[in-house]
């Protein structure tokens, strides 16, 4: 297929209200649940340990501790599904994938340092 094509295809479903958030950033995800007729927003708060992809395939994976076994979930950055994504706090990592978290125990498996304002992305 023409690739200018598929593009303007891919365009029409990215996300207007993109949120600007980095790896170890503590964000809380509002996705949309339907159960029956009912559809609900459930909330899913953790650190993000991971982007990956880019254009419509590009995800985020979140991490969080509930009853103390570590949950991941993977959401997609363009997803219908998702209803909006706040970002609690900005963390400061020196890695792309924080995958050693999932080997630490109680609050050091969500200690991520704080990012001070003057050190902020712009």
């Amino acid at each position: 297929m023409n690739q200018a094509l598929l593009d303007k295809i891919e365009s029409e479903q990215y996300r207007k209200d993109t949120v600007d958030f980095a790896v170890g950033d503590s964000v809380r995800v509002h996705t949309k649940v339907v159960e029956g007729e009912k559809e609900r927003v459930q909330i899913f708060s953790g650190v993000v340990i991971g982007r990956r992809g880019h254009g419509l395939n590009a995800t985020f994976t979140v991490r969080r501790i509930s009853y103390g076994e570590g949950v991941e979930r993977v959401f997609p950055l363009h997803s219908p599904r998702i209803d909006k994504v706040e970002v609690e706090r900005r963390g400061m990592v020196r890695r792309a994938k924080l995958t050693y978290l999932r080997k630490r125990i109680g609050k050091a498996a969500v200690a991520v340092k704080e990012r001070s304002q003057a050190s902020a992305r712009g």
